[in-house]
């Protein structure tokens, strides 16, 4: 005889369960087993398994919008911060109204349309080997491995004169990637601010480099020296304020060598000719 379930007769003392005729056959087969059959249990843990599944991914798109809003504000934020701009109850949109975003062909040191500025996402192309370029060991101190062909900038001006400029910069700690952005003075020479806004670095050693205290020591800075050799470094120790090379040094990252050397490195590499030293030079001569 057949140990399958009869779909119609009950057993013995037990009420006839309520099938739906709509389900399918196999389906109808595992509700009517008991509930410590191995199949059922298998079978409503797949199920609910699949179920699950469904509302995390519906609910995933459906936040996405959200979540990319979240994003772009706090963007918005970390450059208005590196800027001076971000006070207390400041309307985001509004004031990062005063930037000019615009996107830049580092071969080329020029700006270019080739994209749209606001929506271009530099940090997706650097991935997308037909729109970024492969680095070769020498030339990757920042150890990024691919940069991106573009790059955005954002530009606040006083009239028709640059005031400051935003630059995205990111590069290799000792544990992680850091993204951020680094501002520059109208004179495209002094360091206005320097923000990491995405790190896995060390909190107290490494993770240091969002210390207000440190990011302050940033500001003023000068990137070359009478040479016009890019000179700004982080130091290991305590930068002595009466030595000529002082005004191109920020205090090192105590127990956290290898970050800081990860930031001076990447620092160097986006002001160098594999960043933005092409583009700097040209928008100092007015040809960008």
């Amino acid at each position: 005889m057949s140990d399958e379930p009869n779909l119609n007769e009950p057993e013995d003392g037990a009420d006839k369960p309520v099938i739906p005729s709509w389900l399918p056959g196999p389906l109808r087969k595992m509700l009517t087993l008991p509930n410590d059959h191995p199949r059922k249990t298998v079978g409503v843990a797949m199920t609910l398994c699949l179920v699950c599944s469904i509302v995390v991914a519906g609910a995933a798109v459906a936040l996405r919008p959200i979540q990319d809003a979240n994003r772009a504000v706090d963007k918005k934020k970390n450059i208005l911060a590196v800027a001076g701009l971000m006070e207390p109850g400041v309307d985001i949109n509004q004031a990062f109204s005063q930037f000019e975003v615009r996107a830049v062909d580092l071969a080329a040191g020029t700006f270019t349309d080739a994209v749209e500025a606001e929506t271009y996402e530099q940090r997706s192309a650097a991935g997308d080997p037909a729109q970024s370029v492969d680095l070769e060991s020498d030339d990757d101190i920042a150890s990024i491995g691919r940069r991106a062909k573009i790059a955005t900038v954002y530009v606040l001006r006083d009239g028709e004169n640059i005031k400051q400029l935003i630059l995205p910069v990111h590069g290799y700690g000792l544990w992680s990637t850091l993204y951020g952005f680094l501002s520059l003075e109208g004179d495209l020479e002094t360091v206005a601010g320097l923000r990491f806004y995405e790190h896995a670095e060390t909190p107290g050693l490494g993770g240091e480099v969002d210390n207000p205290a440190w990011r302050a020591k940033w500001v003023g800075k000068k990137l070359y020296d009478e040479q016009s050799e890019l000179q700004l470094e982080v130091i290991k120790g305590v930068v002595i304020p009466s030595r000529t090379e002082a005004i191109h040094q920020v205090d090192g990252l105590a127990g956290a060598t290898l970050t800081s050397r990860g930031v001076t490195n990447l620092i160097r590499f986006w002001l160098g000719e594999q960043g933005f030293a092409p583009f700097l030079g040209k928008l100092r001569d007015g040809k960008a």
